[in-house]
């Protein structure tokens, strides 16, 4: 029986795929970097503050928001909303961001989301979209056990034919070497 839902526990309905917390730390040494030219000269490099109050304000902000219903993206400045039933399909192209295909031919981004985040996907779509890597590897395990079911039918034939014969050693005997525990006298 499986254990009682807690506050504690993920609602795999829900899947909120962002920038990861460790990217604050980057801020941080960001932070730590600017300083010098700061205090070296603040009236030529005192704008460079902006660059750490930026850099986490996008990890606080970026953001998919997947859901059954609908999927919701955050960018630095926008917020836009995306029901299902306008998603024809997305597209995912190497080292950017993926995109939403919708019903009217035009596309969308899905910030932070790639390839690699399709679990995802999958999981708080509510059956909108199969898991490619599950569906990878269930292809995988069709292909093993056809495979097998062939290897062990080839077997199975062999057996058969090779019924009723008795198996006959090729290797006379005085040729072979003897073993560790042959006695060579005899």
């Amino acid at each position: 029986m499986p254990p009682e839902p807690s506050s504690h526990t993920l609602d795999a309905s829900r899947q909120v795929i962002r920038t990861t917390p460790l990217a604050y730390l980057a801020c941080a040494f960001l932070l730590f970097a600017v300083t010098f030219p700061i205090f070296g000269n603040p009236a030529a490099f005192g704008w460079l503050i902006l660059a750490p109050i930026v850099a986490a304000y996008a990890v606080a902000r970026v953001r998919t928001v997947v859901t059954p219903e609908k999927i919701t993206t955050r960018s630095m400045f926008r917020s836009d909303s995306i029901d299902w039933d306008d998603v024809t399909g997305f597209r995912f192209a190497e080292r950017k961001p993926a995109r939403a295909v919708l019903t009217d031919g035009t596309e969308r981004v899905l910030p932070m989301v790639t390839f690699g985040r399709a679990p995802q996907l999958a999981a708080a779509s509510g059956g909108r979209i199969t898991d490619p890597y599950e569906a990878a590897v269930s292809a995988w395990r069709e292909d093993e056990a056809a495979e097998e079911a062939a290897a062990a039918e080839t077997d199975a034939d062999e057996n058969a034919a090779t019924t009723g014969e008795t198996t006959v050693d090729a290797e006379p005997a005085a040729s072979r070497t003897p073993s560790r525990g042959d006695d060579p006298r005899e």
